[in-house]
């Protein structure tokens, strides 16, 4: 395995590394070619996010081959959208590999991998994460795993969309309540349920339209576009069943409030 960038960077300070070989070392940790992939193994450290490896259209052992070099050279790994059949050949696979921990969730299509022990930074604060609807559980669940995987607490709400606009007031209500920072909406259909938060709350809101609906605007496109056109302050949008993307925003900044929290 090539060494970290902070060992590195103190062989260099202690005189027992030369810049070349350092500078070497460095490019050496940027990617690790595997031949049906180039790898990002060194994103944690280079950004404080782990690389997600976007499962759907890989193969089971094309995922094995993937996974197993993110533990040898980082200790974990981030799948998203893996199969039900996919994953419980990755389980099998990665059962004789060695002295990982490794778990599936179903719900959310996400598959995890890490080695035991590996140390997972716990953060002060929590993302609230709301659903419009029951059917847009799915994305939120992606949201969730990945959010708790990272050291986050969250809080799930499910099924308050604006066609009983009270649910949306006791939602708001309980967000409030229990201090979260940040919350991601999800929504379906015309997807004005992140609107309708932001207007509400003090907190940034993270949009994520979801697939959910039929007929004119159909496979998450009115929903994105009016969350789009939202005149809420404070509301930002990532793209249709982007459960990733909005958990990956909201762990930043948990992050960047604990980061500030430590300096004082």
């Amino acid at each position: 395995m090539s060494l970290r960038i902070r060992d590195i960077l103190e062989k260099v300070k202690k005189g027992e590394l030369e810049v070349n070989v350092a500078e070497k070392e460095l490019r050496l940790l940027a990617v690790k070619d595997i031949e049906i992939a180039l790898l990002d193994v060194s994103r944690e450290v280079r950004r404080g996010v782990p690389e997600i490896v976007f499962g759907e259209g890989k193969s089971a052992d094309q995922l094995y081959e993937i996974v197993r070099t993110f533990l040898d050279e980082v200790g974990r790994v981030i799948v998203s959208r893996v199969a039900q059949g996919v994953a419980d050949t990755l389980l099998l696979k990665l059962k004789d590999l060695g002295d990982y921990e490794v778990k599936y969730e179903p719900k959310a299509r996400v598959f995890i991998a890490k080695k035991r022990g590996f140390e997972n930074v716990k953060l002060i604060g929590r993302v609230g994460i709301v659903t419009a609807g029951t059917a847009d559980l799915q994305v939120a669940e992606e949201a969730k795993i990945i959010l708790e995987e990272l050291g986050c607490q969250t809080l799930l709400i499910a099924d308050v969309g604006i066609a009983g606009l009270q649910r949306v007031i006791m939602a708001a209500r309980r967000l409030i309540e229990e201090d979260v920072d940040v919350v991601i909406a999800v929504a379906g259909m015309e997807g004005a349920l992140p609107s309708v938060l932001a207007s509400i709350l003090d907190i940034p809101v993270i949009g994520v339209p979801t697939s959910v609906g039929y007929g004119f605007g159909a496979r998450g496109e009115a929903a994105l576009m009016n969350m789009l056109q939202s005149c809420s302050l404070g509301l930002t949008v990532v793209n249709i069943d982007n459960g990733v993307a909005a958990a990956i925003a909201a762990y930043l900044v948990l992050r960047k409030i604990n980061e500030r929290g430590k300096k004082g």
